[in-house]
């Protein structure tokens, strides 16, 4: 058996694990610039989040408690052209939310018969009687309804994972309040009211929860879904006064610190021989955290643990009404929240906008942030982050923050005081010279954003980014 002694030789090479002296030498002659790195990007939303202190690790967010119940999306599985709802996932409806037994939500999944529609179809019609739960399994679908002038007016358009009709499960003197039409060609499940009252019918247990169900949805809310605070105004008098107070949640949410790391290596000799008129040790280390900089940014954009875009609040998230972002989309967007302080969104989809504002003769004014002009609609300025993800479709996403403690919006979570605190929130640790020479420091950041309020962060979904207007 012959070995081919190219592959042998390649086997033979170490790895290498610090910096090399040829390298080093380059910074050590002649006129230099310091390493340059094209990695870096503006960072934006490190810059604009207010970091909170955050010690034990952990931050707890309490809010009021809030009776809105079930308002997740509703996933399916498929098989060829075959599509049927997860059981479990008719929890996320509001009047089977906390009901968990599988026998019966199986059966209710049983009798969800699938339909497919092609654009421009029309699925139900304003007036009519509404008798089925519609649910989105793949397709985007527009509601309209008749404007005070007897124009027609877009309500909302929904998408993969939403629902409507919900209500006619229960009330047999339900009417649709609005036209649902096709934008694009799709596939939903249908859930008859008569279906469901079958099961109903057969299940003790289910009877039960909707009975509870009913009691929590007759209690006074607020247009937030917040438990009321009872109040009097306008009376004159001897008038009694209702007695108040704010509930909260029994189980409020925690964040904890999430950590990105690395080992940063230098030899010995890089350190001691070529360490003019460039410390090497001090170049490493300031690569090394730019980089650790640009990872705790995709983190706070993309992790599904408190990444913004997996965080955002369902009822915050959007769809363009035609694809590409116009201006209509971004003040849809604008309108959902008090106090938004800035956008953040891909620089392609930046230039996209552009594009769309061109074509409609308007041109975004600018605005000062920190001594740099960045374009703004409304005011608000428009950053660009180049961790928001491009799909192979070529859309992605545009995000609205409100920010700040005060204004209960998003913050940044760190915790200073490190042992061997380099910058705020980030550690630099010696950890030993291994037999090699090579010395290895420990460089560690902490860090995580929470969401106080749902309405803090806004996202306007699916963006077609490749229209190009004529």
């Amino acid at each position: 058996m012959t070995v081919d002694s190219t592959s042998e030789a390649r086997l033979e090479v170490p790895r290498q694990s610090s910096l090399g002296t040829a390298a080093a030498r380059n910074l050590a002659s002649t006129t230099k610039s310091a390493p340059q790195m094209q990695e870096i990007t503006s960072r934006w939303l490190l810059r604009m989040l207010p970091w909170v202190e955050t010690k034990g690790g952990a931050y707890r967010v309490n809010r009021r408690l809030t009776f809105t119940v079930g308002d997740g999306r509703v996933e399916f599985v498929q098989d060829g052209s075959t599509v049927r709802v997860i059981p479990q996932e008719l929890g996320e409806l509001a009047l089977l939310r906390d009901f968990d037994d599988a026998e019966v939500l199986s059966a209710i999944a049983d009798r969800c018969v699938q339909r497919d529609f092609r654009a421009g179809e029309t699925l139900v019609e304003r007036g009519t009687a509404a008798d089925e739960l519609h649910l989105i399994a793949h397709g985007r679908i527009g509601q309209a309804s008749a404007g005070s002038y007897g124009d027609e007016v877009t309500l909302d358009v929904l998408a993969d994972g939403d629902r409507f009709g919900e209500h006619a499960l229960l009330d047999e003197d339900a009417r649709w309040s609005q036209t649902a039409t096709a934008e694009t060609s799709g596939t939903l499940l249908t859930l008859s009211r008569a279906d469901f009252a079958a099961v109903v019918a057969n299940s003790p247990a289910l009877r039960s929860h909707l009975a509870a169900f009913t009691a929590r949805s007759e209690q006074r809310q607020n247009h937030r879904g917040e438990a009321e605070i009872a109040m009097s105004a306008g009376h004159v008098g001897e008038h009694e006064l209702p007695g108040a107070f704010a509930d909260y949640e029994l189980k409020p949410r925690e964040y904890e610190l999430s950590v990105a790391q690395t080992i940063l290596r230098v030899h010995t000799r890089v350190a001691d021989l070529y360490n003019g008129p460039m410390n090497q040790t001090e170049e490493q280390l300031r690569l090394t955290i730019e980089a650790l900089r640009e990872r705790q940014e995709h983190e706070l954009i993309n992790n599904r643990e408190f990444g913004l875009l997996h965080n955002a609040d369902f009822k915050q998230r959007i769809q363009t009404h035609s694809g590409p972002p116009t201006p209509d989309d971004l003040d849809e967007l604008l309108c959902r929240r008090r106090g938004t302080k800035f956008f953040l969104a891909h620089p392609r989809t930046i230039a996209a906008m552009g594009r769309e504002f061109n074509a409609r003769g308007l041109y975004p004014d600018h605005t000062d942030l920190g001594g740099q002009q960045v374009p703004a609609w409304r005011g608000v300025p428009i950053l660009p982050c180049g961790k928001i993800p491009i799909t192979p479709e070529r859309t992605s996403s545009i995000l609205a923050l409100r920010t700040g403690e005060e204004d209960q919006g998003v913050i940044g979570l760190r915790q200073t005081g490190l042992p061997d605190e380099y910058e705020p929130g980030l550690s630099v640790r010696f950890m030993n010279i291994d037999e090699k020479a090579i010395i290895s420091y420990l460089v560690s950041t902490y860090y995580s954003a929470a969401i106080l309020v749902p309405d803090a962060v806004g996202v306007l979904e699916n963006v077609q980014i490749a229209n190009w207007p004529r």
